[in-house]
């Protein structure tokens, strides 16, 4: 089904031959390369300095991004900037009005000259691909789904702080990054959707890191048999490997898609050229792709669908063994109660968002659904068509009616269900979803009241025939007429929705227009500079395999916080160590003791002029997941200065850690060094440290008593990113 070279390869007269490893300059031909350099401002290809064409940021990211360029001096977005609302679209999740947040993305769009989409309009990414991706674009989004790889555009997904920088007119900077070829040959079977394949390819690459801060490039004869819809389904799923981005060649299809779109001059013909260089090949048969299903807790624990009914019992005892180490609930009921005469019973299904809502997706759940109800026991399904454009074609062909009446909810352009806003399922119940992610806590469980719910992701083909069996697990390919997905299947795009709704003032800021402060709308508090040495106190010691974004800042009924720093930071680690809080906020006290010149015995003898005191968060591998800055930012706030891991998951949480002017450590044999909370770190010198060049510190880890050396590393830290930790923030790096 998939086959994968983990080596360097040459793409030579239609074939791959296996070749040497090359220098960044060397590593020419990629589609990916010549993107990158239409966008590089710097002289060299081993450091890149990008610039993008555009950007975008939804409702629970815009704020505290317009908040951060704003302080470090922005008078107008210069280039088009796109303000969504479909994560707090809801009136007061979490306890606050999610309304004010709008408001306030309204008036920034009129005075510094963006685009504003209400809520309930467009989910981000689905408005994105119709209004702005096209071959050889980069685009940058504060949500980790940016990816726009199916339209030819190279799109990458970021903390708020690296797009603040494009707002200052600042450059993305980035070693020249891995470019893996994905081969596609073949075309998906009958019920084989993108999701699917997505799957496949996620349970293929991600726990290796085979791809992890790299750009897939996706090309083959297999791509024409494929919808923009479908490539589309697929691409935006390539988050869940750790890449960097992805980008697809482009054909008569790409074509046909932007002239519906009213874009057809923006497209160009996008391939591989001859002896394109590659540092890995995974090479994918479509044809052999069956339906998967991704059970909790993360999208790579996937399996075919076949395989998991075949072995019901074991697979769902992991499943409850994984609930009980991750969510800590330990008497949780059992999922093998729901194998119900050897067949396994669920009780949700939603399709939805930037991966599920897409025109396609919906089109195969009605037609498998036809006239079959649902209906009336535990189970219901939702549809969130992902575009007003795409529901209002559905609604002219007639599938939102047919979907209606067999008994599917029809809901907004929201992105709710993909991060436990929307849908959250029952106390032991369990969900299917053609979203994007099924971490843990991600549908909405409760840990700290005991109650859990279960996510696993599927195709919405699959989902659609789960209902039309009224619940009992079902894979597409078992029904005898599952309709085939063809690759001309286009839908016509009608905008008058947008045009009635959609503020465009893209490159026409009004500087007189008035900024709108809602009560929950705040600053970022003051950070200060890195003190000559430091002395950091243990708050948080995550020894899982990955922690992931989710797990440092939740997602669901905090987003309503995402534009009041310090309210927000009161959630960092409440599902994973409700003791962070506390224990951070004590140390930040006795730091401030330190800087008014208050004795403190936190100090340990140290001289209180020379030597500042921090938290410190230690996880082995932090920052799966979100693009969420706050993840890290919640840290800064309660005095964080430091994380320490083996390694970080992904390359934009390790942005967020420095951009927020903490260190991003990193130690060999963490998992053996049995770090607690309350133990101490002592770091001499660390300013000079990071004056300089060095790249390695040996610090004093205090446990009990007792004084062991740990040597600390810093690789790849640039210049500027020394500067911003020195400078204490981003923010205090540009003021300076």
């Amino acid at each position: 089904m998939i086959q994968i070279t983990n080596s360097p390869v040459l793409y030579q007269g239609g074939a791959f031959v296996p070749t040497a490893p090359r220098p960044a300059s060397e590593r020419t031909g990629t589609m990916a390369r010549a993107i990158l350099e239409a966008h590089n401002t710097s002289s060299s290809l081993e450091r890149l300095a990008l610039k993008f064409d555009a950007m975008a940021s939804h409702d629970i990211t815009y704020v505290g991004i317009i908040q951060t360029a704003r302080a470090s001096g922005m008078q107008a977005f210069p280039l088009p900037y796109v303000l969504t609302n479909c994560h707090n679209s809801l009136c007061a999740v979490g306890g606050t009005i999610n309304e004010d947040d709008h408001v306030f993305g309204l008036s920034a769009a009129r005075k510094y000259g963006g685009e504003f989409v209400p809520a309930h309009q467009a989910v981000i990414h689905s408005y994105m691909r119709e209004r702005y991706a096209a071959p050889g674009r980069m685009i940058l989004g504060s949500d980790s789904h940016t990816r726009y790889g199916a339209y030819g555009t190279m799109a990458i997904g970021e903390g708020g702080p690296e797009l603040a920088r494009q707002l200052l007119q600042k450059t993305y900077d980035i070693a020249y990054p891995k470019v893996i070829a994905i081969y596609l040959t073949g075309a998906p079977r009958p019920g084989t959707g993108p999701q699917d394949v997505a799957l496949a390819l996620i349970g293929a690459t991600f726990r290796e890191g085979i791809v992890k801060n790299a750009v897939m490039e996706f090309f083959g004869p297999g791509v024409a048999s494929l919808s923009m819809d479908y490539r589309s389904g697929i691409d935006v799923m390539t988050t869940e490997t750790a890449c960097l981005s992805s980008v697809w060649s482009t054909d008569g299809i790409t074509k046909d898609h932007l002239e519906r779109l009213g874009r057809g001059d923006q497209f160009q013909a996008q391939a591989p050229g001859e002896g394109a260089y590659y540092d890995a090949l995974i090479q994918v048969d479509l044809s052999t792709v069956e339906p998967m299903i991704a059970l909790p807790f993360h999208p790579s624990n996937a399996y075919p669908i076949r395989e998991f009914k075949a072995n019901l019992a074991d697979l769902l005892h992991q499943v409850d063994v994984d609930a009980a180490e991750q969510l800590g609930i330990k008497n949780a009921p059992s999922l093998t109660g729901k194998i119900v005469n050897g067949q396994f019973q669920v009780d949700q299904g939603v399709i939805a968002g930037c991966s599920g809502g897409t025109y396609q997706n919906l089109v195969r759940a009605a037609e498998i659904l036809g006239s079959h109800p649902i209906g009336s026991g535990e189970f219901w399904l939702s549809c969130y068509p992902g575009s007003m454009p795409i529901n209002l074609e559905l609604t002219k062909k007639g599938y939102i009616a047919s979907l209606m009446a067999a008994g599917a909810s029809i809901r907004s352009c929201f992105c709710g269900p993909c991060f436990g806003a929307g849908d959250v399922p029952a106390n032991g119940a369990f969900s299917i979803r053609h979203s994007t992610r099924n971490f843990p806590n991600r549908e909405g469980s409760k840990p700290g009241e005991g109650q859990i719910s279960y996510v696993a992701l599927m195709d919405a083909r699959s989902i659609a025939a789960t209902a039309r069996h009224g619940g009992i697990l079902t894979g597409a390919d078992e029904l005898p007429d599952c309709p085939a997905d063809r690759p001309d299947e286009g839908w016509d795009y009608d905008d008058s929705a947008y045009k009635a709704r959609v503020y465009y003032g893209v490159g026409k800021p009004d500087p007189s227009a008035e900024l709108v402060f809602g009560p929950n709308i705040a600053d970022w508090p003051e950070q200060v500079a890195l003190p000559e040495n430091l002395l950091l106190t243990v708050c948080a010691a995550i020894y899982d395999p990955v922690t992931t974004t989710d797990e440092l800042i939740p997602s669901g009924e905090t987003s309503s916080y995402r534009s009041n720093p310090l309210r927000l930071s009161e959630f960092a680690l409440s599902r994973k160590d409700p003791q962070y809080v506390p224990r951070a906020k004590e140390i930040l006290a006795e730091e401030r003791r330190r800087r008014a010149g208050e004795p403190t015995q936190a100090l340990m003898g140290h001289d209180p002029k020379t030597t500042g005191l921090g938290s410190l968060v230690m996880a082995l591998k932090p920052g799966d997941g979100s693009a969420r800055e706050q993840a890290a930012s919640c840290q800064r706030v309660l005095g964080g200065c430091a994380n320490l891991a083996q390694e970080y998951a992904t390359k934009r949480y390790r942005s967020n850690v420095v951009n927020w002017g903490m260190l991003p450590f990193i130690a060999d044999g963490l998992a053996d060094k049995n770090i607690q909370p309350g133990d101490r770190l002592y770091l001499p010198g660390i300013r000079a440290l990071l004056e300089g060049d060095g790249e390695e510190l040996t610090g004093t880890l205090i446990q009990n008593g007792a004084s062991t050396p740990i040597t600390l590393k810093l690789p790849g830290l640039t210049r500027e990113e020394r500067d911003i930790i020195l400078a204490g923030c981003l923010i205090n790096y540009y003021a300076k």
